[in-house]
């Protein structure tokens, strides 16, 4: 037996592997780009990064941020440059309904509720070049909550 044929089995497994927790450090990279780019750019500041839920760990905002006053849910989505649905359209129903059970539960946890919470969908598009930089669309203010809605207050 040659030493290829003895490794191809491990190979193909560690294949397998790779593939299964590849979006899951695509969708940690476009997170951290997400954060840099409002901290540089929006001048806004970082509260909490992928908060969960004590009560439901299935409960998680990808970014918490303050733009002045405002505490903003950010919700991040990453996907490659070349994807058919744009990650702003992947905040479908179902994920604004758990964002919003989230929000919720933070806002519930703050000592000092805030007077203004806004929703904002962060999309970054990411090239398999490695030399093109990523494409980062912020989208402010999407409608989540109804406006006679006080999310806590």
């Amino acid at each position: 037996m040659r030493n290829e044929d003895k490794f191809s089995p491990m190979i193909a497994w560690i294949k397998v592997l790779l593939a299964k927790f590849a979006p899951l450090a695509a969708g940690e990279r476009g997170e951290r780009l997400a954060a840099t780019f409002l901290l540089r750019e929006k001048g806004y500041k970082i509260v909490a990064r992928n908060w969960r839920s004590p009560r439901d760990r299935r409960d998680e905002l990808d970014l918490v941020v303050r733009d002045g006053d405002i505490l903003v849910i950010v919700e991040v989505k990453t996907r490659a440059a070349t994807a058919l649905v744009p990650g702003y359209f992947a905040v479908n129903r179902r994920k604004r309904r758990v964002v919003q059970r989230a929000a919720r539960r933070y806002v519930a946890g703050l000592v000092r509720k805030p007077r203004t919470v806004r929703f904002d969908v962060v999309e970054v598009s990411i090239f398999r070049d490695a030399k093109r930089e990523p494409i980062i669309r912020h989208f402010e203010n999407v409608p989540l909550f109804a406006k006679s809605d006080r999310l806590g207050g």
